[in-house]
């Protein structure tokens, strides 16, 4: 089993930043990617960005393509999600997720987070 909390969510007008931690417990850290994900209510879970457990391969969503960036600390069991140049359609909750593999359908993840509240406003 993982265990995953996520810290990090707030409030923040358009055009700022926020970074949000995934902190992981249970298994090797390292042996896992790591992805992240938002959900708005009424839609489906949508990938934002993953890392692989190493940190050298990384995906995005078109949609956050140099406005974040996901990196890992394997020694602090933790991935981060740096969000900037934030736009009201980036509020959602944002979860993260482990997995043997590097995906972006999350679906095929095997372990969450709680999920951490992201708002944007205009």
């Amino acid at each position: 089993q993982v265990q995953l909390v996520e810290s990090g969510g707030g409030l923040v007008q358009a055009g700022g930043s926020l970074r949000l931690s995934c902190t992981a417990s249970g298994r090797t850290f390292s042996n896992y990617a790591m992805g992240w994900f938002r959900q708005v209510p009424g839609k489906e879970r949508e990938f934002v960005a993953a890392i692989s457990g190493g940190g050298g391969t990384t995906l995005y969503a078109d949609s956050v393509k140099g406005r974040f960036t996901i990196s890992r600390d394997n020694a602090k069991n933790t991935v981060y999600l740096q969000m900037n140049s934030l736009k009201p359609e980036d509020t959602a909750v944002y979860y993260c997720a482990a997995d043997s593999s590097l995906r972006r359908n999350p679906r095929l993840y095997d372990y969450w987070g709680q999920g951490t509240q992201v708002t944007v406003s205009s």
